[in-house]
């Protein structure tokens, strides 16, 4: 096999065809089912969202009411889930604890070797409506603090930072946390994905899928990159008293001297768009509305100094992991939740090609050019 026929980490190559989504060249946006994302950000719940990448349209009216009704009463984190997690170690990678109760709330459904599509829809709901529980009690448990069982007079948004803090937040903040999940919620033949339609391919069920999706969105070089750029703010230093000014001044010098060194900067470039993250505006958008509510100015000199000497060095954009990051510190997450986060948005997209594999399904078995030791005898 020839170099040019290799085609390592399959770059470049198409493997299938998908109708979720795709990144149109034309207008450089990413399009969930043909609306541009930036749209349903702006005018959309990520319950009307979830529903579109699961059915292909959006819910009318009637449509929504029965939906929001199914996902409000699973909230509740199970007893059993509860319990298990309660065993695991909160020095534990909460990556872990996200995967360890996808595995166990798969092993308790009452559908679990149902692989049809309508047992398949149930089962994303089901997911969708409980990874938030998951993700704020894991949360909770690590800073010592008790459960704050869901609410069903909120939305999904607004209850899951309710659980996660034991407070109503402000407007302003449930709806950058809106905004980050809509966004993250989908984006085509990404590593995790592929990896779900891979285990879907073997006609497993969506659970394993989705466990397999959250082991792949583990790795550094496909999630974290969200907690990286916090922790690249945290390396450069957060002086709430510093002026927006001098916080940019700060990290500008940071990242030159950064670039010089070749150290990689996290939260900067994307392999699919070439002229920057369609995302990163509304995301933007939602981290200022946030940083004037609270009265941090220093974090936005931060990102501006950075991203400022990234482009004068390089020419490269930011991605929607750059104002992710600190939109989540400033709601109040640690840092290590970032990803979970990611996880609980990215089950809507998951599930969705997941139900897309099924429906069409053909084994996904590629082929490898041997390049060990010749045939040789005992």
């Amino acid at each position: 096999m020839t170099d040019t026929e290799m085609k390592k980490g399959l770059a470049g190559v198409v493997v299938d065809y998908t109708a979720v989504s795709k990144v149109n060249p034309d207008t450089n946006s990413l399009l969930y089912r043909g609306y541009p994302v930036q749209e349903l950000a702006e005018r959309c719940s990520f319950e009307e969202v979830a529903y579109l990448l699961w059915n292909g349209e959006l819910p009318n009216t009637e449509e929504m009411a029965s939906f929001t009704a199914r996902e409000r009463a699973g909230r509740a984190l199970e007893p059993a889930v509860k319990q298990v997690i309660d065993t695991l170690p909160v020095t534990a990678h909460p990556m872990d604890v996200c995967r360890t109760a996808a595995s166990v709330m798969g092993a308790r459904h009452p559908l679990a070797e149902d692989s049809s599509h309508e047992a398949s829809m149930a089962k994303a709901v089901d997911l969708f409506a409980a990874m938030p529980a998951v993700v704020a009690y894991d949360q909770r448990r690590r800073r010592g603090q008790d459960i704050v069982e869901a609410r069903d007079d909120l939305g999904y948004s607004a209850n899951f930072l309710w659980m996660s803090f034991g407070e109503e937040l402000a407007p302003e903040v449930v709806e950058a946390f809106n905004v980050s999940m809509i966004l993250y919620a989908e984006h085509s033949f990404n590593a995790s994905t592929f990896t779900a339609r891979v285990v879907t391919s073997t006609l497993s069920d969506l659970h394993s899928a989705v466990t397999a999706a959250i082991g792949a969105l583990k790795g550094p070089l496909h999630g974290g990159a969200n907690e990286a750029v916090m922790h690249t703010f945290e390396e450069i230093g957060i002086r709430s008293e510093e002026s927006l000014e001098e916080a940019a001044a700060r990290a500008k010098a940071w990242m030159e001297h950064a670039l010089a060194k070749k150290k990689k900067v996290m939260g900067f470039g994307h392999r699919v768009y070439k002229h920057g993250d369609s995302r990163v505006p509304t995301m933007k958008a939602a981290l200022d509305k946030m940083i004037a509510h609270y009265g941090r100015p220093e974090l936005l000199g931060l990102y501006n100094g950075l991203e400022k000497a990234m482009d004068e060095a390089k020419g490269i954009k930011p991605n929607l992991d750059y104002p992710a990051g600190p939109s989540y510190h400033l709601m109040g997450f640690d840092t290590y939740m970032f990803t979970p986060i990611f996880v609980a948005s990215r089950i809507t997209g998951w599930t969705a090609h997941i139900m897309e594999q099924a429906a069409s399904n053909s084994l996904i078995r590629p082929l490898s050019a041997y390049n060990g030791t010749d045939q040789r005898s005992l």
